[in-house]
């Protein structure tokens, strides 16, 4: 009889028999990462919660025999977007603390792949430590992803997709996180609020401080979300299409498959210790076994 480990994508469905067939199987462990946090009059506050997991979900369908999805980390980074109601902040060492906390279980009960699916920006410099910290205090590996970077793994998707302006189009509550929500939801999107909005930094045209979720400037300040924007739209929502977010569901689910069955069976770069005399005490925060 084949094991449910081997059919079922959702890793809390599970039974802890189950999850000792989903290790041996190794399997990819996704965990989406988001926020409750404001976009603008026109959209809910879950948007950074509902697209990761949903297209970490939609890949799962595809390949359940090679990946978990985890349930959501719900509350993130958001303390600059306070000004806005609604937003919830989690301090950034509590959050990293909790998603480390996740990874190093994965990895102590034998799952060593592991993949942080982040849908909202302001987790990523967080996350990234989460995941360079799993992969030097654990024998997991584990790699960071923003959801809308895997539209760039095809050089020819973006530009056929996007009509927003390059900087500041696509940065939040935009022509691209509103067009996934209207496919993703669209009953929760209110549609007559649907109104472009502006950062205003963008609008020096400064070579140095300007944002968009595909690019940022050399210099760019990243204070709090009110100085720069009035209605806490980022971006050209008016572009947004229900068509154009079933696109990007479609391009991202496709290439996060791609990722999982890449890094699934990807070899362990191996470790090698370069000191010619072996140190007398170990690294002071945990590490990974040489080798």
């Amino acid at each position: 009889m084949t094991s449910r480990a081997a059919t079922e994508y959702r890793y809390e469905k599970l039974t802890w028999p189950e999850i000792n067939d989903a290790v041996e199987l190794g399997k990819v462990c996704i965990v989406p990462c988001g926020a409750v946090e404001q976009h603008g009059p026109h959209l809910p506050l879950d948007v950074d919660l509902i697209c990761p997991t949903e297209i970490a979900r939609g890949a799962g369908k595809i390949v359940p025999d090679k990946m978990l999805v985890l349930p959501t980390v719900c509350y993130g980074y958001t303390g600059h977007v306070m000004d806005f109601p609604g937003t919830i902040n989690n301090d950034f060492e509590h959050f990293m603390h909790h998603v480390l906390d996740i990874t190093k279980s994965l990895a102590y009960h034998g799952f060593k792949k592991i993949l942080l699916l982040n849908g909202h920006g302001s987790n990523m410099p967080n996350l990234d430590l989460v995941a360079r910290r799993t992969c030097l205090e654990t024998d997991a590996e584990c790699i960071l992803a923003a959801w809308w970077r895997l539209l760039t793994v095809d050089p020819d998707f973006m530009p056929s997709w996007r009509q927003s302006k390059f900087p500041g189009g696509c940065a939040h509550a935009c022509e691209l996180e509103t067009s996934l929500y209207l496919y993703l939801d669209g009953d929760n999107v209110r549609k007559d609020k649907i109104k472009n909005g502006v950062i205003s930094f963008n609008e020096e045209n400064s070579p140095f401080n300007w944002v968009d979720l595909f690019g940022a400037g050399p210099a760019s300040i990243i204070s709090w979300t009110s100085s720069y924007s009035e209605t806490g739209v980022l971006g050209e929502a008016e572009l947004a299409t229900s068509e154009k977010g079933k696109r990007a569901y479609e391009e991202a689910v496709k290439q996060l498959v791609r990722f999982v069955t890449y890094f699934k069976d990807r070899p362990l770069d191996p470790r090698r210790d370069r000191h010619r005399k072996k140190p007398t005490m170990p690294i002071p925060w945990g590490q990974r076994p040489v080798g």
